[in-house]
């Protein structure tokens, strides 16, 4: 039998290296606390081992490692890194559940989406679903899952189209609103609730970010702040966004999947399910995230075609 990692860490972050997961770190390190962070890749944990965390090398499906890697931590950060097959999700999320429960890990944040209550028919969204079922199966776990809004970073794609062909294109439809929200605000919010530990049982709540868009008004707020007025708002037929996923090299599995997603919305099968409040909304606007992180990437973009 291995020895367990000895050590007084309180925190332990799946997923640390990416958008969410990077934000809670630091945000916890910043306020001195012992935190573990969890990656694929040892180099890209080294910044966080700077600041003072413990790096912790393991794939998401090997429930044997993660059981390690969640010994003697009290919380944990928890989410799926981005889909690839809906397979590879319940691998994931079945060495997660597992992990915890050998591991006696009394707190958990799980990052889920909003959509997360309907079991199947939402592309990756339904293998968030089955996490969350999972999860809630610990007796001794208390879990808050966060339904997090449709990530503004998402329309970060669509850069090379509106740089070559001077449009925003995809498959939503043009005027239904729907929550986006910044992930430094997910990150932000998770770190916030995993300090104070103020939830008990098996708790979900969604986060619907600053308000409610359509891909007609985002389109504006970027033709806004990229200094491109006559940026207009193109809706994909299915087909055609499949293909122009495939280009970007995603796989066949994981478009198939994006597309499902991409229907439930547009259906309304996938939505958010609590009225908005100051409790679920979050600070960053869109215009903010336009200023702070969409206009410098397309500047870049512009600068280095």
């Amino acid at each position: 039998m291995s020895s367990p990692v000895v050590s007084n860490v309180k925190y332990v972050i799946l997923g640390a290296s990416g958008n969410t997961g990077s934000i809670m770190a630091n945000s916890l390190l910043s306020k001195g606390e012992k935190v573990r962070v969890i990656g694929r890749d040892a180099s890209r944990l080294q910044g966080f081992v700077r600041q003072g965390a413990e790096a912790f090398t393991a794939n998401l499906s090997d429930a044997a490692a993660l059981t390690k890697a969640f010994s003697g931590a009290r919380a944990a950060y928890l989410m799926l890194p981005p889909v690839k097959s809906r397979e590879d999700q319940e691998r994931e999320s079945d060495a997660i559940a597992k992990a915890l429960r050998e591991s006696g890990v009394r707190y958990a944040v799980n990052l889920s989406s909003y959509g997360a209550h309907v079991p199947e028919g939402t592309g990756p969204v339904a293998g968030l679903h089955s996490a969350e079922q999972k999860l809630n199966g610990i007796d001794s776990l208390n879990v808050l899952h966060l339904r997090a809004a449709y990530f503004m970073e998402n329309n970060l794609a669509a850069l090379g189209t509106i740089h070559e062909m001077g449009m925003f294109a995809h498959a939503l439809l043009p005027d239904l609103k729907l929550p986006m929200i910044a992930t430094p605000d997910v990150g932000n919010y998770a770190a916030q609730r995993l300090l104070s530990l103020d939830f008990s049982g098996k708790q979900t709540r969604e986060l619907l970010g600053e308000r409610d868009l359509s891909m007609t008004e985002i389109t504006a707020v970027i033709a806004r702040g990229i200094g491109k007025p006559d940026l207009r708002y193109v809706q994909l037929p299915y087909g055609q966004m499949e293909q122009a996923l495939t280009q970007m090299g995603i796989s066949l599995k994981s478009v198939a999947l994006y597309i499902e997603m991409f229907k439930a919305i547009n259906t309304g099968l996938l939505a958010a399910q609590e009225p908005r409040s100051p409790e679920n909304s979050t600070p960053t606007s869109f215009e903010k995230f336009v200023q702070d992180v969409f206009a410098p990437a397309y500047s870049g973009l512009a600068a280095t075609a």
